[in-house]
Order: structure tokens, then C-alpha cells, then sequence
């Protein structure tokens, strides 16, 4: 009996930092969207971010790794570290499949990302050979038809928290532990993270 791939869902970012809605999306999509487990892929740097300052990847990744331990199906991926700079998502996605045969890989984007896509790098080779999750994001409407055969909408909960609001709130002196996961804010709080000089 031939095994069934693995369905792996990779949601992308620089998680700087990561953060409950992160979390809590990902979780939903495990559960409910058909995925059997899901990489959190820190990225180097997004094309789209080049003016924000991040934090050093093995930091942010340190945090990543914190806060998915505790859930069997989320795995913390340094992948796009070993890649060129600025790391391209279409890129990221044919190395992937490459490295890991045994993988059915399903990228996960917002619905700002969605409504971006045709400025990504070879979309049309993204939509023809992966599997694409898109998720709502206050004001961006999904034109849900007619939407290309590997592209899912879900109807994900929608927690409306930035990693610029956590930075800037952290900055500011402000205590906001529960918008992150413990070990997260444990190892900010350690590492002097965010704060103003």
C-alpha cells in the first residue's frame, strides 16, 4: 500500500516576534484545515520588509522554537538561512519539495498577501505546483470565485495582533505577556528584546 504524503502546511514570516495570533492560526489550521502538521519558516528576509530592523535570525528562531514545543504537530524551520538573500518564497517551495520527497507542501498566506500575490516572484509556478491556504486579514476582501484549483479560502478566527504592536507596546515599557506565548516573553524579557535605548 503506497504511504500518503505528509501534508505540511509552511507559514513564512520573520516572526519578530512570533505571537499568540500567530499561534492560534496555525493551531486552527491543523485542526480544522486538512493539514497534518505545520513548519513556522523564519525567514531571513522578506523582499516586501526591507526597512524593518530584525532581530538576529538565531534569536528569532530561539523564540519560534519556544513557543511551538509544546504541540506535536508545529516544527520551528531555520530552511531559508542555507538560501540565498533575499529569500523568495517560490524558491523556498522548490528546495522544500526537493529536500523532503515524502512532504505534500501547502503554503499558508493572508488574505494582504493574497491580494498582493501577482508582485511575488513566478506566482503562476507557485499556484501550479503547490497548494495554497489563503486566511481572511481585516479589510482585504477574498474574490473567492473564480479562484485557481489549488487555492483554498478558509474561514479562519481572526485575532487582529502585529508584531509591530508587540515591539512598539515592549518599547514602551507596556506589560503584554498574554499577547505572547510564556516562553516567548520570558526569553524577551531575559534578552532585554525590543526595548528603547
Amino acid at each position: 500500500m503506497e504511504k500518503m504524503p505528509v501534508k505540511t502546511g509552511i507559514f513564512g514570516g520573520t516572526f519578530n516576534p512570533i505571537h499568540i495570533g500567530h499561534l492560534a492560526l496555525a493551531n486552527y489550521l491543523c485542526e480544522y484545515g486538512g493539514l497534518d502538521e505545520i513548519w513556522f519558516l523564519v525567514s531571513p528576509q522578506n523582499p516586501f520588509k526591507q526597512n524593518v530592523e530584525l532581530l538576529d535570525d538565531k534569536i528569532r528562531l530561539e523564540m519560534v522554537k519556544a513557543a511551538v514545543s509544546g504541540y506535536p504537530r508545529f516544527c520551528a524551520s531555520d530552511f531559508e538561512f542555507t538560501l540565498p538573500r533575499p529569500s523568495y518564497t517560490v524558491d523556498t517551495l522548490n528546495r522544500l519539495a526537493e529536500a523532503y520527497p515524502d512532504r505534500e507542501f501547502t503554503l499558508i498566506i493572508g488574505a494582504d498577501n493574497w491580494a498582493a500575490f501577482d508582485r511575488w516572484k513566478s506566482p503562476k509556478e507557485i499556484i501550479r505546483k503547490h497548494s495554497i491556504i489563503v486566511y481572511p486579514r481585516p479589510g482585504y476582501d477574498i474574490q473567492t470565485g473564480p479562484l485557481p484549483p489549488h487555492v483554498k479560502v478558509v474561514d479562519t478566527p481572526q485575532l487582529e495582533i502585529s508584531s509591530t504592536f508587540i515591539r512598539q507596546a515592549i518599547s514602551e515599557g507596556r506589560d503584554i505577556r498574554y499577547f505572547l506565548h510564556p516562553e516567548v516573553y520570558r526569553i524577551i524579557a531575559e534578552k532585554k528584546l525590543y526595548n528603547q535605548q
